[in-house]
């Protein structure tokens, strides 16, 4: 199971970054930002060798389940 950052937006706002950059900010100027958009992510097949049972709502709320 692993909740973490949503990489593709995070991709997205360095490309942001990057633009705002070459058009001439000074990267002092722009602000530290947080991630925004997270995944829930949970691997069945790990799960199950670890003998571990997930709850069916856990499964349901889950933004990819690996089976």
């Amino acid at each position: 199971m692993s909740y973490g950052a949503n990489f593709p937006a995070l991709f997205q706002r360095a490309a942001e970054y990057v633009d705002k950059i070459l058009r001439g900010a000074k990267p002092s100027d722009l602000p530290v930002e947080q991630p925004t958009k997270f995944d829930l992510v949970i691997n069945l097949k790990t799960a199950k060798a670890l003998r571990l049972e997930i709850p069916h709502n856990l499964l349901v709320t889950a933004d990819e389940v690996i089976e």
